[in-house]
Formats: structure tokens, sequence, C-alpha cells
């Protein structure tokens, strides 16, 4: 992923002005590191299929990035999560103030959709690239999975209700990075597949970090850990035992889901997902 590190420090939003910090403060998570975990299946499903677009796809790579990097900005501000330390830093609501962090964050959610309007494709491959990303980081996707946690705050939740959240909170944007990989190489019939395979990966996901939450220190996580008690987490929910063993279920899920796509897809997604599907036996 190093090209597209340098890719995007190369694209930085730039918005020159006498203004002491807004600038910086919308470059600071950016480049602050982050799992890239998005881009890179964005990104290893052109390279199965059509590996000379993967310059021209670092656009939607980076545009994915952003607009996961506003949520988190969002997510660690007092008035949700009120964490103090994101990607190993001080977040941007301790770093600067409140409204710096708001701003960056309304920011880089719509200058992920500049970036992607600007990105060497076809109009027609765009709209679907912006339907995507929009849908699932949006009314219906992200925005809700958040809107439902931050509501039920200290008020349990059944199985299947936390689920939806982090289907929507988490599973969605990973889902739609994989589909718009599939939009970019014209590869519309696995388009739904991926979609699928992505909302069980984001579930996943979801279920480690919760593990990790309860068994990582802030230096090993690199951002605020201990932090999840009045959520509706799946340890708060199950326990750490029985959070494991719906781990592992679906880590195997997983992996049978990845065992069926062809010989490319696999050797290119391998890499990234075979360092996240058990991370939570580390």
């Amino acid at each position: 992923m190093e090209h597209f590190e340098a890719f995007l420090a190369a694209h930085l939003p730039v918005a020159a002005s006498f203004h002491p910090h807004y600038e910086n403060s919308l470059h600071q998570m950016l480049l602050g590191g982050g799992k890239r975990f998005r881009p890179a299946l964005l990104l290893g499903v052109v390279r199965a299929y059509n590996p000379l677009l993967a310059q021209s796809a670092y656009h939607a790579a980076l545009a994915i990035e952003m607009l996961h990097t506003y949520s988190l900005i969002h997510d660690d501000l007092p008035a949700m999560d009120n964490a103090d330390l994101r990607r190993g830093m001080p977040t941007l609501h301790k770093t600067y103030d409140e409204v710096s962090a708001i701003l960056a964050g309304d920011a880089l959610n719509t200058y992920a959709f500049e970036v992607l309007s600007n990105a060497p494709f076809s109009d027609r491959v765009i709209v679907k690239l912006v339907r995507s990303l929009s849908y699932n980081g949006g009314v219906e996707g992200m925005v809700l999975g958040q809107a439902i946690d931050c509501y039920f705050e200290n008020q349990r939740l059944e199985l299947d209700q936390v689920k939806m959240l982090h289907i929507h909170k988490t599973g969605k944007l990973i889902a739609a990075a994989l589909q718009m990989g599939a939009f970019i190489v014209g590869r519309d019939d696995l388009a739904q597949e991926l979609y699928d395979f992505g909302i069980d990966l984001g579930l996943l996901f979801q279920i480690q970090d919760d593990i990790l939450d309860i068994t990582q220190d802030e230096s090993q996580a690199g951002k605020t850990t201990k932090n999840d008690e009045a959520k509706n987490s799946f340890v708060t929910l199950l326990g750490y035992e029985r959070a494991m063993e719906e781990a592992n279920t679906l880590a195997e899920k997983v992996t049978r889901q990845m065992e069926s796509f062809d010989e490319n897809l696999q050797r290119e997604l391998s890499p990234t997902l075979n360092h996240y599907i058990n991370r939570h036996k580390d």
C-alpha cells in the first residue's frame, strides 16, 4: 500500500487561507496512518481483474478513506464517544477544539465526493461509485448505525439489533469498498456477491474491535480503549467467551466465502484478509 500512501499524501485537500490551522486539521487524521483496510479491499478487487486500472482506482480508494476518516473524527467527538486518542495521536478536538473537529469532518465528507467526481473513469462508472459510497456511508448506512449506537447507549439491545447496528455502522462501508472495486473493473456481475461478503466481513471486523477494546491497551490499539461499557458492543451483550465464539464462527464463514472466489481474487485479497480474519485470536 506504499504507492497508495504516496498518492494520498500528494492529493491532500488544499484550502489556503489566513485560518491558523484549518488546512492542518484536514490533514492530521489522514496522515496519521490507520489500517487503510477499505482502500486495500477496493484496490485488491481492481488488481484481480484489471491491474492497469489500479492507478486510476487510487482516486476511489482515497474517497472512501476520506469518508471513513470523517466518520472517525465525528465518532470521537465529546457528543459521541468523547475519545482522546485516535491512530496513536490526540483526537482533533483535543489537538484544536470541537468546532475545528466538526468542520474537518464535514470537509472530508464532502471532499470525498469531489475526489470521486474527478476520478478518471467514465461518467457512468462515477455515478455508480458515488451511489455506492453515498448510500452505504449515509442515511441508510453508516450514519444510521451511528445514530442507533448513540441513541441506545445504556439501553440493552437484542443480539439481532446489535448486529443490525454494526452492519450499518461498520459493515456497509467495508461492503461498499468491495462493490466499488467491482464497478471500476466492469464486473457488475460480481458486485452483489462481493457486497454480501463485505457485510459479513464488516460484522467480523466489528466483533474483533469489541474484543480488542477489552484486551488491548491504548498503546497497542492506537486509540482510546475500555470505552465501550455503555455501548451495545458484542462483548457487553454476550460476554468475552461468547463474543469469541461468535467471532470464530464468522471468521470460518468469511474464510469459506473467500475460498470460493476465483484464483485471481483470492491472490489479491488474501494478504489483507489473512491479516484480519483471525486478529481477535492474536
